[in-house]
C-alpha cells in the first residue's frame, strides 16, 4: 500500500480507521461528542487522514494552508488543535455537543466562534482543555510566565 502524496482521491483505509479511532477516543476524553450528522464526521476524518498521507500529521482539513508541510511543523492546527486544547472549540465540528454545535463557553467574546454560535456551554467542564489546565496551573504556581 502506498500513501497518496498529492492528496487526491480517498485516503487509505488504514489512516481513515486510525483517525476514526482517534476521534472517538478524543471525544470521550474531552467530554465532547462526534457530530450527530455522520457525513460531517466522515468528511473531517477523511481530511485528517489525507493530511497524514500528505504531510505526516493530522492537520486540520478545515483551514487553507499556503504550505501545509510548514504548518504541520508548527503544530497549531494538528488535531486536536490549539483551539480545542485551550478552549474546547472545534471549528471543524468534529468535536461538538450532542446537538452538533461547538462549545464556545471558553472563547474570547470577539472570537468568530462565539459570534457565529453564541454562548454554548460545556456539557462536561470536568473533561478536556488540557492546554488551558496546564497554563492555569502554571499561573497559580507563580510560574515565570505570570508577569
Amino acid at each position: 500500500m502506498t500513501d497518496a502524496p498529492g492528496g487526491g482521491g480517498k485516503p487509505s483505509e488504514i489512516h481513515v480507521g486510525r483517525m476514526w479511532n482517534y476521534a472517538r477516543k478524543f471525544a470521550e476524553k474531552s467530554g465532547t461528542y462526534l457530530h450527530p450528522d455522520v457525513s460531517v464526521t466522515e468528511t473531517v476524518v477523511e481530511g485528517l487522514a489525507r493530511h497524514i498521507e500528505m504531510v505526516g500529521k493530522p492537520l486540520c482539513p478545515c483551514v487553507f494552508y499556503p504550505d501545509p508541510k510548514e504548518e504541520a511543523k508548527l503544530r497549531r492546527w494538528v488535531c486536536a488543535c490549539d483551539e480545542m486544547q485551550k478552549w474546547k472549540y472545534c471549528h471543524c465540528l468534529l468535536f461538538v455537543t450532542k446537538e452538533g454545535v461547538p462549545v464556545t463557553e471558553y472563547l474570547p467574546d470577539d472570537h468568530e466562534g462565539r459570534q457565529a454560535y453564541g454562548l454554548v456551554l460545556d456539557p462536561h467542564p470536568d473533561k478536556g482543555r488540557a492546554m488551558a489546565r496546564v497554563l492555569d496551573k502554571q499561573k497559580s504556581e507563580g510560574g515565570a510566565d505570570s508577569a
